[in-house]
């Protein structure tokens, strides 16, 4: 391979928040929720720091040497991730959340779809959101399923 031949790189950049949240469907009733989620339906909810994880790709830049500019992912991420989420009651603070469960799988697709809107189009790769050192949730966007 020439050196000016295009190189692929993955390029990921971690953040940290803390938000509350209560896994409860409207779809159930109370006693079929608190059946399915436990503890977690506790109608006070419980909080969490999550840790998200954000990977990029592209070519490498032969004159900047980078896949992209990591000042701008921090912004990206501030604006998609920290702004709408840090310190927040996921059910009550986040309109997306008025409708959907706040599970974690549910976290990693609104994470992807505020990025998505910020970022190059083509550039996202994946999203990790770790609600716990135990639990992760890996996204990638592409994955549906038509029913």
């Amino acid at each position: 391979m020439s050196p000016r031949s295009a190189r692929l790189a993955r390029l990921s950049r971690s953040v940290t928040f803390s938000a509350c949240h209560r896994l409860h469907s409207k779809s159930l009733s109370d006693e079929e929720n608190l059946k399915l989620f436990g503890k977690c339906n506790n109608p006070n909810g419980h909080g969490h720091n999550y840790k998200v994880v954000v990977t990029v790709r592209g070519e490498i830049d032969p004159v900047s040497g980078m896949v992209m500019n990591l000042t701008d992912l921090k912004e990206y991420m501030q604006e998609a991730i920290m702004e709408p989420l840090d310190h927040k009651n996921l059910d009550k603070d986040v309109p997306y959340f008025s409708e959907v469960v706040s599970t974690t799988e549910n976290l990693a697709v609104f994470i992807w779809d505020n990025l998505q809107q910020l970022l190059p189009q083509g550039v996202l790769y994946k999203v990790e959101v770790h609600e716990t050192e135990q639990n992760v949730v890996v996204y990638k966007g592409e994955e549906r399923i038509v029913k």
